[in-house]
């Protein structure tokens, strides 16, 4: 597999010191291109990505949010799935997981990295276990736990203040606008934290998880969802190099690092890893399988043959009269370039 994600656990080590889809109001087209210029296929190259990552993540989402928010929803990552179980019910129940697998109690501060518009901080700030549960399946309830979002994205801060507060929940809720590389938090301020696939866009990883270690109080716990390459990549592969590449260019991300390497910066950066697991495993549906076409649904049929002819004409007569902004019709290739490298890497 070469496209897999990894869930893990982490604890601080206590001995060591712990249609409405338009984006912006500015014409697209410029920006678009921008971006694509950070990546291999156009040009760019890692050390050109990692050297501006905050400029790459905030064009990145910048242009997608709106478009991935009305087809995905608002929690905008990846999670294993069950058959009959539809897209949102699993990212709904892996999101309870993390929650479960973090202990999380009403009174306790908790800092998700990288929050996006706020679907996990919603759904996991109302999150609390009962006293029955088993791995991915629970038995909860709901109650109050305090949770700060951090993200360096402006449109994205002020879409999730409308839904929170459409949620009934700025009492509990609080957004920072921040670098995870440098947070304006003070040592061992929280008793959790959590990051879904966000510190993928980490220009260093190491750097990144050292600055979790640091907020969070020693012995408390970590819990990480990474995109990861396995094993079975092979970098002197041309096919495993272009998948990988539209999977960064899809994706906005600088690198796609691998699972041994991910553990490793948790492991050096003062976390003892308590728990690793390529979620994958326990996916009897392909964790992919709203990309993949072939399944009913508007994501996937954009997939299909007939829908990559379809869709870009449609997005490109409402570009020409002037309903979709400029650059709309190369947005979306630029996402199914990443849908393409996530499905056949993956298989």
């Amino acid at each position: 597999m070469l496209g897999g994600y990894k869930y893990t656990l982490v604890k601080a080590n206590i001995v060591v010191s712990f249609l409405e889809i338009v984006v912006t109001s500015i014409v697209l087209r410029p920006v678009v291109i921008r971006y694509v210029k950070y990546h291999d296929l156009h040009g760019g190259d890692e050390e050109l990505r990692k050297s501006n990552y905050t400029d790459l993540v905030n064009k990145y989402y910048n242009l997608i949010t709106r478009f991935v928010e009305y087809s995905w929803g608002k929690s905008i990552h990846f999670a294993p799935r069950y058959r009959e179980e539809t897209l949102r019910e699993s990212i709904k129940r892996f999101e309870h997981f993390i929650a479960l697998q973090l202990g999380l109690k009403k009174g306790m501060k908790v800092l998700d990295v990288g929050c996006g518009i706020g679907g996990p901080l919603i759904e996991i700030s109302r999150f609390r276990t009962c006293k029955y549960y088993c791995l991915l399946n629970a038995i909860y309830c709901f109650s109050s736990t305090e949770i700060t979002g951090l993200n360096n994205n402006a449109y994205q801060i002020s879409r999730c203040k409308d839904l929170i507060s459409s949620a009934g929940l700025s009492e509990q809720c609080n957004l920072i606008k921040g670098d995870f590389m440098n947070m304006p938090f003070p040592d061992n301020t929280f008793d959790a934290a959590y990051a879904i696939e966000s510190t993928i866009h980490a220009p260093d990883l190491l750097g990144a998880y050292r600055e979790i270690y640091r907020v969070l109080k020693p012995g408390q716990y970590f819990a990480v969802d990474e995109l990861c390459l396995t094993e079975r990549f092979d970098p002197s592969n041309s096919k495993h190099r272009d998948i990988k590449a539209e999977i960064e260019l899809g994706c906005g991300l600088p690198d796609v690092r691998s699972t041994s390497q991910c553990i490793q910066a948790m492991k050096d950066a003062g976390f003892e890893v308590v728990f690793a697991k390529d979620m994958t495993e326990d996916s009897p549906s392909p964790w992919y399988q709203e990309m993949e076409p072939g399944i009913l649904s508007w994501t996937s049929f954009i997939n299909t043959g007939l829908g990559q002819f379809i869709t870009p004409a449609m997005i490109g007569a409402l570009e020409f009269l002037r309903i979709a902004p400029k650059g709309s019709k190369r947005m979306f290739s630029t996402l199914q370039k990443g849908s393409h490298g996530l499905v056949t890497g993956s298989k």
